[in-house]
């Protein structure tokens, strides 16, 4: 299959798996309250923040080593022009500052950063949507009440 097509793939998954992830962290409770209905990952980072330290296999530890080890660059407008900029998170907490980065991956998708009827760097958006499907499958898998909202 061509890169382009499997990149087109490994992004429909990316985004169901992220929709869905923010469904059940509203759905279990990790939501901001009474207001807009946005999910709260902050919440969720702590939550899973033991297994983001100690991971539980190789594939979980090489998506989390990827991605705060080559984090996805943030879009800015600099004068007028289109930029990336690293803006790295200065949170201690590496779950907290790996949620960033995922959301970031889903936003860059999203919002044309990636993707503009051409891939742009298509082996590093690759490895960095697989390890954020990697991520999130796991962290949801890891708290129960997630994992039934995911699912159910």
């Amino acid at each position: 299959m061509p890169l382009d097509e499997e990149l087109h793939n490994i992004a429909s998954e990316f985004f169901r798996a992220f929709s869905r992830a923010e469904y059940a962290l509203k759905a279990s409770g990790f939501h901001r309250g009474d207001g807009n209905a946005e999910a709260n990952w902050d919440a969720f980072s702590k939550e899973v923040s033991e297994l983001i330290k100690n991971p539980e296999d190789d594939a979980l530890a090489k998506s989390i080593a990827f991605i705060l080890e080559s984090p996805p660059k943030k879009q800015v407008i600099v004068n007028g022009a289109i930029e990336w900029s690293d803006a790295n998170p200065n949170n201690p907490c590496p779950s907290h500052n790996l949620f960033i980065y995922i959301r970031r991956v889903r936003n860059n998708l999203f919002h044309g950063g990636k993707f503009n009827d051409r891939w742009f760097a298509p082996e590093r958006s690759e490895q960095l949507i697989n390890s954020s499907i990697t991520v999130l499958n796991h962290c949801i898998d890891h708290v129960s009440s997630v994992n039934e909202a995911y699912h159910g």
